[in-house]
């Protein structure tokens, strides 16, 4: 054993829970799907959530205003003993089954069984919660995010629609399969799912571990007139933007259309880079037409939910320039089909800087939603010709150029006047705005020598972007004298709709920062783990120290700093001692020294999701809420009584003193352990006493080196036998729970003593 050489470095008090408090954190409610996904304004419907520990759902939250919704079912599948039950009385009707009523009764009670054999497959689709909605006439339409909320915990957000044009549900059998063919009338908002059907198909689906079966294909016929021109488009990956265990991580829809004569005139299986496809054709004599939809792996499963826009409705596919200055109006350029104008003029007065949602009014319908961005640098529009060194466009710095890859293997060059030494940032936006565009950046001398050069840069806060292509590069002029910034498409593509945005500045160091997941669970008076994400920008690398803003008191957070470097911690929220009657919104700051000066950011909630079984995504919630639910026994409130961080040696280790209540001595063998450590950082010579615990944070020279900062997070766990009753006999086994979680204790590795 190596020696202790920190010494005793802290103390902590536990906080001791009954076996019921970690039965309420793993049992929060999990929401896989909605379904209808949304509804027309002023209309009330029923909606299905499938998910898991939804038995105690008691409310529904629902973001923005005008929509209303109340837990009316549940229904959970059969298991056990009452599946066994079924099992034998179906066996002893079938001696009867010569009898009408008993065939009837049979049949009913073998769709049972089979219902809930289906559905205990995949637990986490296998609750149901059925809710009553009512959507006001003035509620503004577009997306929300719709919660449960239950005595153990608020649920996950899914996203939730407001409409405006008519919507249909896909008409599903008793059997469980779907209606072949459904006759509507357009425009209409069709809401399906595809499920699995009877396998009958020409192409045999890709299992993923036994959860996919052989999936629908949906049809709707619709009468059209001639010259309409018709927009068909699908949310499906934009409800549930990845799924854990399948590939590719999401539903990946496609469409297809077809004349009378059953002739496919059209089809789609995305649009440009985004999944859900979009279909457009110019119906050129009246007539009936049918639209197909299914998924590209002919896969199916409950949670394959589907919105589906028929009509000839309005749907913007580009806007030019793709942003504008904070602070003012930008005169802007449409693009798209049935638009009853092409500009659009868009109001930034009072705004902050970032990227929001623009659409354009045709008559009493919206169009689709497409991203504007908003920056504080001075802007200027693109000048043609400009594509060459020869002909390169002035510019002075900072600036934001806006321009467009107009035509297949364009590029677009600017020049501006540089000083030795001088740090120059130059960041193409576009496919996070929607563009086509593949971007390529380069910098040269004014001779053609090149000096840095990028084509693709991953941004961590642009979750939902599914092919990220937009370029950054960072550069250290020199020499003074002129230079080129050369833009181009790496697809060797352009049109029109290529638009983009080149910021060329100076570093402007910052970050942005988010908190996940967005829905907290904390027992009264107990620490939960949350993980903090910092997407650093320009280089800035420095401390950012977390805070929580406004937030009722008894609340803590602990190990709140995300340290230099540091892409992301782990820390710790603290509950105050006492429940709270419904979940409360909180706020989370992050601060940061830039250049001299102190910056503050909102932290944005979100859900981190997993695709494809290994890629992680950030996807932004509406809120972070935080649930309090009732503390199951004694407990002492956490708190860390010395100096922070911990100092660890690289190579050594440090001994943590933790005092414990006397609820402690109703476990004959308590433990701790590390969650998701930094690699060669472990916990060992855990040891009681009769006032409380020790235990050691042992280091790994080969791993883990001067330096390093974080937060440790540690589970404490303890063994006791039940006591003895008519339902628990004396030789019972001991029983494993989880006690807590302490609050988080900050660390550095510093260098071994000589």
């Amino acid at each position: 054993m190596n020696p202790v050489r920190a010494g005793l470095v802290a103390v902590v008090a536990l906080a001791l829970m009954v076996p019921a408090a970690r039965a309420q954190q793993q049992n929060t409610p999990r929401l896989g799907y909605v379904y209808p996904a949304g509804g027309q304004q002023g209309t009330s419907f029923r909606v299905r959530i499938g998910g898991r520990f939804l038995a105690t759902a008691n409310s529904v939250m629902v973001s923005g205003r005008g929509v209303r919704a109340q837990v009316a079912e549940y229904d959970r599948p059969l298991a056990g003993q009452k599946l066994t039950e079924l099992r034998d009385k179906a066996q002893e009707l079938q001696k009867q089954a010569t009898d009408p009523a008993v065939r009837r009764q049979l049949l009913d009670i073998r769709m049972q069984i089979a219902d809930s054999v289906r559905r205990n497959q995949n637990p986490t689709l296998s609750e149901f919660v059925t809710l009553e909605v009512t959507i006001e006439s003035d509620a503004e339409p577009g997306l929300r995010q719709l919660r449960l909320d239950t005595p153990v915990g608020l649920s996950n957000p899914l996203v939730f629609c407001v409409g405006q044009l008519p919507e249909v549900l896909e008409k599903e059998l008793k059997n469980g399969k779907a209606d072949a063919e459904l006759a509507i009338t357009v425009p209409a908002v069709i809401n399906g799912r595809v499920i699995p059907g009877d396998g009958n198909r020409l192409q045999q689906p890709v299992r993923q571990g036994q959860q996919y079966m052989p999936g629908d294909v949906d049809r709707y016929r619709f009468q059209a007139r001639k010259g309409q021109d018709l927009i068909v488009a699908a949310s499906a990956r934009e409800l549930m933007p990845y799924l854990a265990d399948a590939v590719p991580g999401w539903f990946q829809a496609t469409l297809a259309l077809y004349d009378a004569s059953g002739k496919e005139v059209a089809y789609d299986d995305d649009y440009r880079f985004q999944p859900d496809p979009v279909l457009r054709y110019k119906i050129p004599d009246d007539g009936e037409f049918v639209v197909e939809i299914k998924d590209a792996l002919y896969r199916g499963r409950e949670d394959f939910v589907y919105r589906l826009t028929i009509g000839a409705v309005p749907f913007v596919t580009g806007v030019f320039p793709l942003g504008g200055p904070v602070g003012g109006k930008t005169s802007t350029e449409l693009t798209g089909w049935n638009l009853p104008t092409t500009k659009l003029t868009v109001d930034a007065r009072g705004a902050k800087a970032g990227y929001y949602p623009v659409s354009l009014r045709a008559g009493v319908i919206n169009s689709n939603r497409v991203p504007f961005a908003l920056d504080t640098l001075p802007e200027t529009l693109e000048r043609e010709p400009n594509d060459t060194p020869a002909n390169a466009q002035r510019v002075t710095l900072p600036v934001i150029a806006n321009g467009r890859i107009q035509q297949p293997g364009d590029s677009d060059v600017f020049s501006f006047e540089g000083r030795a030494g001088a740090q120059i940032v130059a960041e193409a936006v576009a496919r996070r705005l929607g563009s086509p565009l593949d971007s390529a950046i380069e910098l040269t001398d004014a001779a053609g020598k090149r000096i840095a050069f990028n084509d693709d840069h991953e941004d961590k806060s642009a979750g939902l972007t599914t092919h990220q292509a937009d370029s950054l590069l960072t550069a250290t002029l020199p020499a003074s004298g002129q230079y080129l910034i050369r833009i181009s498409d790496t697809q060797r593509q352009g049109s029109p709709d290529h638009a983009y945005r080149l910021r060329i500045s100076p570093a402007r160091p910052d970050f942005d920062l988010w908190i996940a997941p967005s829905a907290i669970v904390a027992p009264a008076g107990g620490s939960v783990a949350i993980t903090a994400f910092a997407v650093r920008k320009d280089g800035f690398a420095g401390d950012i120290v977390l805070s929580l803003k406004d937030a009722p008191g008894g609340f803590a957070l602990g190990g709140g700093v995300v340290p230099a470097g540091a892409d992301k911690v782990r820390l710790t929220l603290t509950a105050p001692p006492a429940p709270l009657k419904a979940p409360i919104s909180v706020e989370i700051e992050g601060r940061a020294v830039v250049d001299g000066k102190t910056v503050a950011h909102r932290a944005v909630p979100a859900e981190e999701m997993m695709q494809a079984f290994a890629y992680r995504h950030l996807i932004a919630a509406d809120d972070l809420r935080v649930s309090v639910t009732q503390r199951g026994g004694s407990r002492v409130q956490a708190a860390l009584l010395t100096a922070q961080p911990v100092k660890i040696e690289a190579g050594g280790s440090a001994r943590i003193r933790v005092t414990t209540p006397p609820g402690y001595r109703t476990f004959e063998k308590v433990e701790v352990e590390l969650s998701e450590p930094p690699d060669g950082i472990s916990v060992k010579d855990f040891s009681l006493s009769f006032d409380g615990a020790d235990f050691v944070i042992q280091t790994d020279s080969s791993k883990v080196k001067a330096g390093l900062r974080g937060n440790l997070i540690v589970n404490v766990s303890g063994e006791r036998v039940p006591p003895a009753n008519a339902q628990r006999p004396a030789t019972a086994v001991r029983q494993r729970v989880t006690i807590g979680t302490l609050p988080a204790i900050p660390f550095e590795i510093i260098p071994p003593a000589k």
